[in-house]
């Protein structure tokens, strides 16, 4: 009976411990950061954050809490949001490629979960902008932006990521 479950508990297994080694090497990361204010990755995204805004109207710049470990947007005079380390989608990214490593297709996987994570790096960026806009010029949406719509923009992603994965890849010889 256990062989009936074997394929199933392997990619399990694969799965949890990928997604271990990966949560446990970011928390050694962000660690090794710690007294320094926001990590190198979360400050990264938010000058690529500040770069775009720039260019699409919203003059910005960042301010360094290093006490806080967070930058904090000032937009056209403002104070919109903040970024910590909880906004770089990091934890989402280790979820994404956890999945996809468990349903491990050879080079073709390290292909897939590159162009995933440029893809989810990118939306994190559009998602950020997305929120400063609405906090800027819709403050009456920015709880349920910041809760909801923008979390599910990039949770969908994953998602949309997942079943691309799937069905393209990770099942295709076995449905021909």
């Amino acid at each position: 009976m256990l062989k009936d479950f074997k394929p199933v508990l392997s990619i399990l297994l694969r799965f949890i411990i990928i997604y271990l080694v990966l949560l446990f090497t970011y928390q050694y990361y962000l660690n090794s950061f710690q007294k320094e204010g926001l990590d190198p990755f979360s400050r990264l995204i938010a000058e690529h954050v500040r770069h775009l805004q720039n260019r699409i109207g919203y003059p910005t710049q960042l301010y360094d809490d290093v006490k806080n470990e967070q930058v904090y947007f000032y937009v056209k005079n403002e104070y919109p949001t903040r970024m910590v380390e909880g906004c770089n989608a990091i934890s989402v990214m280790i979820l994404f490629l956890a999945f996809v490593f468990a349903f491990y297709k050879g080079k073709k996987t390290f292909v897939f979960a590159l162009m995933g994570l440029v893809l989810l790096y990118v939306m994190n960026v559009l998602r950020i902008i997305g929120l400063n806009i609405v906090m800027m010029d819709h403050k009456q949406y920015g709880i349920i932006s910041h809760d909801y719509i923008f979390p599910a923009v990039i949770y969908g992603t994953v998602v949309v990521l997942w079943l691309v994965w799937i069905k393209f890849f990770a099942l295709k010889n076995e449905n021909s």
